[in-house]
């Protein structure tokens, strides 16, 4: 949807949208598979040991989720066993620029983010203005 599209379409339907794109994209999970799909296609146990703490549940619901979006893509590879390889689609690869960016800003300012949020815990947890 281009700039004018959205323009003409209702405020409130727009913000819906993207809010649920933000959602599918910006959550833990989707980013650190979208991260790992970007090394290249890998079939389900290879992610599952590649992220840690997902649990098999989880990264089914998230690989349909993102599938689901366009962002991932599914093969099964009729071998012995058949077995099944993810891949990013090209609307993932698009993808791939941004999470990099925001992933080399939170490691840049951890630090920071801690030091600040130390200096909130210490005082009163409120702040003016």
């Amino acid at each position: 949807m281009n700039v004018t599209a959205l323009q003409k379409s209702h405020p409130t339907e727009d913000c819906l949208k993207i809010s649920q794109v933000l959602a599918r994209i910006g959550d833990k999970w989707s980013l650190l598979i979208v991260t790992r799909l970007g090394e290249g296609p890998l079939r389900f146990g290879q992610l599952l040991r590649s992220i840690d703490d997902i649990s098999q549940r989880m990264l089914t619901r998230t690989l349909r989720g993102l599938e689901r979006d366009g962002l991932v893509c599914r093969t099964v590879i009729a071998a012995l066993p058949p077995h099944v390889e993810y891949e990013l689609t090209d609307l993932g690869r698009s993808l791939q620029t941004p999470v990099t960016v925001l992933s080399n800003w939170a490691v840049e300012n951890v630090s920071a983010i801690d030091l600040a949020r130390a200096r909130y815990d210490a005082g009163s947890g409120e702040s003016e203005g």
